[in-house]
């Protein structure tokens, strides 16, 4: 056991640090982190010392892996007191990074999925490295894209958004550059200096990020880009696998294997839950439509499944019901989409 803070929230020469400090559970959020982040944010907001936001994380493993996935699963088990109260702070923290005054800047050096891409995204700059591995793996958990994963995938270039929310695909440095994910590439033998320079020049990130910045070299997914837009630009997840079943060639049917071993509801929650999110003009609403998704399918049997699966038994064979995506009905997914009372339903901080 250790006395260490789960984060660590302090002020250096006008820049308002954050870093993520569980290197053995690679930075997985958990409800005090994301109030305790909440708090500082809150206080720098108003001091004008602080000039910047400064997000980064201990050690050399990743940036940040998710969230508490265990504590999700065990709190849906029951009566998911619990799990919404994380889903409902941390979709606050993401809304408050989103809408904050002051620039951000989060380094993603290393793993960014789940919880941790939901820091990064909202920020002004984000800074990728050579060691940066980006994902949004819900699906394979019957979880959904999260964290704001229906405002930003929804408005990355053509489909590329659809295509890693449905398949859970890694990519990057290069890629995350040239989707717009990461705004820089800053090699990560470089960032502590970046990070000395920044907080000379709290004032200035673009002058800090000067002389630091490089080239992540060609993107991987150009490649595919097009095959993307057009098989993954389909009317709904079951047009995508027909037309992955039919589509020549071993990229596609590597999607289409990674497709089935996905959770068929999920898929079609993250299908709607994009589709909603790109026609959505406020990032509240966003969240508060991602609220209500979350609020139930973490009580529904593939979460549960899919965590015991692929966390607990680790036999990475989830028996998912329903068992096909032709099985997942319009009324399930009103169900899971429909509004929640006013008492329940998430709000944004005030």
């Amino acid at each position: 056991m250790t006395d260490a803070p789960e984060v660590l929230c302090r002020v250096e020469s006008g820049v308002g640090r954050i870093t993520l400090n569980r290197p053995k559970a690679l930075h997985a959020l958990t409800l005090v982190m994301c109030e305790d982040m909440i708090d500082a944010l809150s206080i720098w907001r108003y001091d004008e010392a602080v000039q910047c936001i400064l997000i980064d994380h201990s050690g050399e493993r990743g940036f940040c892996a998710g969230g508490d996935i265990r504590m999700l699963a065990e709190s849906g088990a029951g009566d998911a007191v619990a799990a919404r109260k994380f889903f409902h702070t941390e979709y606050r923290l993401n809304h408050l990074l989103f809408t904050y005054p002051k620039p951000v800047i989060a380094v993603m050096d290393g793993v960014t999925m789940g919880g941790g891409v939901g820091l990064s995204l909202p920020a002004d700059v984000r800074i990728a490295t050579e060691r940066t591995t980006f994902a949004m793996p819900e699906t394979g958990i019957g979880l959904f894209p999260d964290v704001g994963g229906g405002w930003f995938l929804a408005r990355l270039p053509g489909k590329a958004g659809l295509w890693l929310a449905l398949t859970g695909a890694r990519i990057k440095a290069a890629d995350c550059c040239a989707l717009g994910i990461a705004t820089h590439y800053v090699p990560s033998d470089k960032v502590d200096a970046f990070k000395t320079a920044l907080q000379a020049r709290p004032g200035s990130v673009p002058a800090a990020l000067a002389g630091f910045v490089e080239d992540a070299g060609p993107p991987p997914i150009a490649a595919h880009q097009a095959d993307i837009d057009r098989l993954f630009g389909e009317g709904d997840v079951e047009a995508i696998l027909a037309s992955l079943a039919v589509e020549p060639g071993e990229w596609a049917q590597a999607q289409l294997a990674t497709l089935k071993t996905k959770s068929p509801q999920t898929l079609k929650v993250a299908f709607r839950q994009l589709k909603t999110g790109a026609a959505l003009d406020d990032f509240a609403a966003n969240m508060a439509m991602e609220y209500r998704i979350g609020s139930r399918v973490v009580r529904m049997h593939d979460f549960l499944e899919g965590v015991r699966a692929v966390i607990i038994d680790k036999d990475n064979a989830p028996a998912w019901n329903p068992a096909t995506v032709e099985a997942v009905s319009e009324a399930l997914l009103d169900d899971i989409f429909a509004p929640l009372s006013a008492a329940e339903d998430w709000t944004p901080l005030t």
